[in-house]
């Protein structure tokens, strides 16, 4: 397979416990699906608390290295990133650094239910107190 920037025959490479294709020139990777839910597992994995993982899709001009297929472009759930994937389902383009980023949103998700819970909690226990006083 070749970089969808560069045309760089991508090289294998471990990162962790997964298996990805990496871009020995401009340091982007291709994930398969399983690939990408691997780095978000590495900080929740609770898949159906991550939330939708596409939103604003838009057609480039880059091409799936498996495919050949114009590749997508999409705002990853909801963060300041953006993405491209193969529109057939082959995986994901991460340019360089983005699976950092990629981790960073899942803190994010985390730090943003921890806030929800504990404004639900104290929301509850305020309704519970006015009650009592009725």
């Amino acid at each position: 397979m070749n970089c969808p920037k560069d045309h760089t025959e991508l090289k294998i490479e471990q990162m962790q416990d997964i298996t990805v294709d990496r871009c020995p020139t401009c340091q982007g990777m291709w994930l398969d699906y399983d690939e990408l839910d691997a780095i978000e597992d590495q900080v929740m994995t609770d898949d159906h608390a991550k939330g939708t993982m596409q939103w604003n899709p838009t057609q480039t001009d880059l091409l799936c290295p498996k495919c050949g297929e114009k590749l997508n472009t999409f705002d990853y759930r909801l963060e300041k990133l953006q993405i491209e994937v193969c529109p057939k389902g082959h995986g994901f383009w991460l340019d360089a650094g983005e699976e950092k980023r990629v981790l960073e949103a899942m803190q994010n998700r985390i730090a943003g239910q921890e806030r929800i819970a504990k404004a639900e909690s104290e929301w509850t226990g305020l309704l519970r107190k006015l009650k009592v006083r009725k």
